[in-house]
Order: C-alpha cells, then structure tokens, then sequence
C-alpha cells in the first residue's frame, strides 16, 4: 500500500482562449470532469473557471503521471463538449496546461481561489493569472510559446 496526500492544481484553457464554455451550462462540464476523475480513483476537491478557462484541484491516484491523467481529462470531455448541444461553439481544449503542487494547508486557500474565479477575471485578464502563476512557481516563459494553441 502506497500513501500519499498530492494537492495538484492545474490550470487549462479553451483553443485560442475563446469563450465556449457557457455560464448556464459549465456545472454540466463540472460533474462530467468529476465523473472522469472519479474513475480514476482520484478526488476532486475544486472545479471552475470562466468561459474560456478551468481550474481543477484535485488528488491524483499514484498510479497515474500527471501530463497522461490531464490528456485523458482533456481528451473525454473535448469529445464529450463536442457531442452536447449545450457546448455549440467548443472548438477544443488548448494544447499546453499548467499544474502546481500545494500542501495540505493551502487546500482552503486554493478552493477559495477557485470559487472566485468569475471576480476574479472582471479585473484579471486569463493571459495575465496564467503568467502570474509560472512567475510565482519559479517557471521560465518562453515567449515564442506562451499560450499559442
């Protein structure tokens, strides 16, 4: 038996950042991303975002690496957006993401980050929250490939 306790938080957008994910729909998105998650035997603490973008907090099965569990998060629920009428102008999900790690201690911290996501973004632009979360991890940006889909 392995433990662990990984708090990852990853940050995704929609192709080219436009607004295809619609306000009166996105708790359908929510449970179905929950669903995916939850198959995976992993728990999902957060989900949010704006009609452009999500975050995700979450507990990652340790069977899994990172980059495969978020492609198969990303890949079931671009076919499944695809398939839904709710969902007409989702064109796909953005190529690249972003995940960081946190302690337990800023579980709370970061579920209220999520929760004031729609707030958050009448002020912050996504291009500048997502500059801001690699500067603040230490993570060079290469500007020939920053948030090109």
């Amino acid at each position: 038996m392995s433990y662990t306790n990984l708090l990852y938080h990853a940050v995704f957008s929609t192709k080219y950042r436009k607004n295809t994910i619609p306000e009166n729909h996105e708790k359908e998105l929510y449970a179905y991303i929950m669903g995916i998650i939850h198959n995976k035997k992993s728990k999902l603490y957060r989900i949010g975002g704006t009609e452009n973008h999500l975050h995700l907090l979450f507990d990652m099965h340790p069977t899994f690496a990172l980059f495969d569990f978020m492609k198969e998060i990303k890949e079931h629920s671009s076919k499944w957006l695809g398939e839904n009428p709710n969902f007409p102008n989702f064109e796909g999900w953005a190529v690249s993401f972003a995940a960081f790690t946190y302690n337990l201690n800023d579980k709370q911290t970061v579920v209220n980050y999520i929760k004031r996501q729609k707030e958050h973004h009448k002020t912050v632009s996504f291009e500048d929250e997502y500059r801001q979360f690699l500067t603040e991890n230490g993570i060079e940006i290469d500007e020939r490939y920053f948030l090109k889909d």
